[in-house]
């Protein structure tokens, strides 16, 4: 990985330290209602007339930095792998696999061997037998 792509993963790090956690409006008052966050429209709605005090709002400066966005914090793109035929199209050298949650014991670890043998990092690997993490 560059020197700049590096810098950039440390700027994401720390604006993402900083950021708040972005709350629907009264999530917390009606059992129904989901904490995603959703974009307050009412017309006396305290969020929306940005009252500090009720949370802070989406906005632009919150985003991270362009070149690094959606990447892994190792700086990898991620590929989400299904089945063995999907770690070939895996580029080792900037991308990494995570295989996908529904893959079973048998075939995951049919995936991990391929992988191992075209030199691709898996990031969500079997747990080795005997030790203890």
């Amino acid at each position: 990985m560059d020197d700049a792509t590096r810098r950039l993963l440390n700027i994401r790090k720390r604006q993402k330290s900083k950021k708040p956690a972005f709350k629907r409006t009264d999530y917390q008052k009606k059992k129904k209602l989901d904490d995603n966050w959703r974009r307050p429209r009412g017309l006396q709605n305290k969020l929306r007339k940005r009252i500090a005090a009720k949370g802070a709002i989406v906005q632009a400066g919150y985003g991270s930095p362009r070149a690094v966005r959606g990447l892994h914090p190792s700086g990898f793109e991620e590929v989400l792998v299904r089945n063995p035929k999907d770690v070939q199209s895996v580029d080792p050298l900037r991308q990494v696999a995570r295989i996908a949650r529904t893959v079973g014991a048998k075939k995951r670890q049919i995936i991990e061997e391929a992988a191992e043998g075209l030199g691709v990092r898996i990031l969500n690997p079997l747990p080795v037998e005997g030790s203890i993490e």
